[in-house]
């Protein structure tokens, strides 16, 4: 199957970054040691590759390298972060805070804590896909493990107020978790000047590779998670198992040029989707951006298209790789649950799809597509 002409599914995954490909492929071939082999120099040579990743994650965030934990990817960081928190503290805390519109693997590890006796506050948000600051504040109690709410949304790009979120966890003395996968590396984060405990990573969503991520957890926080599963004891007895030095390398690699091409992709990104939605709205006015256009990541794009099936849409633009919904959800035949937050109707949310600019996107690919979504809306419009 050959792939789609034009990428634009960039919440759903990046392509490989070929500068971080060169850097994996010495520990994809000559440099096969496993990483925790101690005696010999072939174990040493892969643990070199570890030992230099682990520092590039950490930069990235303005972490200490100790408080980098690798995973298998950001669903992994995130059971291990809401989970472990909260096990950690149960019975004397049992009571979670997370939002409405959330990333499937945080609302499902919060429905697993409540079916093992947490209570669970599901924040609402308005209309831009903010949660209330205030709502936030008099929602904790002293029963109060964790907050976890993530910094931006995959499916409409909104950008919570993480640091502002951090300030008031951290003045509740509550443990601060973000989901940061379609953050980090995309904007700044600090995670000392934000107050923020835990960090989720993904390496696949920042041009590295699939099947690695990462868990920031603060040294300084008053609560140590708990291991989910049993082992060797390796990444400091949290996450036991072999690492791929290869994919450490990936992610690390993808960590370093993130941050040193931030400012340029940030500025690429933004021009090119301020180019599309102008094209879009020129020729079909009564589009819906779904979200804050302010508060936002430039490179998500959640448009409705009145009188239009997403899905029928999707089809129709063969060649052109977009969303009707999260790639984690998309098997699922119920509507958006985070379109459904910020007040749309059932057909609004059938009529919605995503799309998605990144680094590698032209603008020859942008003005392409505009025309084929136009020229396809408009036929699909005529149809009925």
């Amino acid at each position: 199957m050959s792939n789609p002409d034009i990428y634009l599914d960039y919440q759903a995954t990046t392509p490989l970054d070929p500068r971080v490909l060169e850097r994996m492929m010495p520990y994809l071939t000559t440099k096969f040691g496993n990483p925790h082999s101690t005696n010999h120099s072939f174990g040493w040579e892969a643990a070199a590759g570890v030992d230099v990743a682990r520092p590039q994650v950490a930069q990235l965030i303005g972490a200490d390298e100790r408080e980098i934990i690798f995973t298998s990817g950001a669903t992994e960081a995130n059971n291990m972060a809401i989970k472990g928190i909260a096990y950690a503290q149960y019975p004397a805390k049992n009571h979670i805070i997370t939002a409405q519109t959330e990333h499937t693997c945080v609302l499902e590890s919060c429905r697993a804590l409540e079916r093992s006796g947490f209570q669970v506050t599901y924040l609402p948000v308005d209309n831009q896909g903010l949660i209330d600051l205030n709502e936030l504040r008099d929602s904790i109690t002293d029963k109060t493990a964790l907050v976890s709410i993530m910094a931006v949304n995959n499916e409409i790009g909104m950008i919570q107020d993480i640091a502002a979120i951090g300030a008031i966890c951290r003045n509740a003395a509550v443990v601060f978790h973000t989901d940061a996968a379609q953050a980090v590396g995309k904007i700044p984060l600090d995670v000392t000047a934000m107050n923020i405990d835990l960090i989720s990573i993904s390496g696949h969503k920042i041009y590295g590779p699939k099947g690695i991520g990462a868990l920031y957890v603060n040294e300084e926080c008053p609560v140590r998670p708990l291991a989910l599963f049993d082992g060797g004891g390796q990444e400091r007895g949290l996450r036991s198992g072999t690492l791929s030095p290869a994919l450490c390398v990936g992610l690390g690699s993808a960590c370093v040029l993130a941050e040193q091409d931030m400012t340029q992709d940030a500025a690429h990104i933004s021009m090119l989707a301020h180019r599309l939605k102008d094209k879009l709205q020129s020729a079909l006015p009564d589009i819906q951006i779904n979200g804050s256009e302010q508060l936002r990541y430039a490179g998500n794009l959640n448009i409705t298209f009145d009188h239009v099936k997403a899905d029928q849409l999707v089809k129709e633009l063969r060649g052109i790789a977009v969303s009707a919904g999260s790639a984690c959800s998309t098997e699922k035949v119920e509507p958006s649950h985070v379109l459904t937050a910020l007040g749309l109707s059932k057909k609004q949310i059938d009529s919605s799809i995503r799309i998605g600019i990144g680094r590698m996107t032209t603008e020859p690919e942008i003005d392409q597509a505009a025309r084929h979504i136009i020229l396809t809306v408009q036929k699909i419009r005529n149809l009925m």
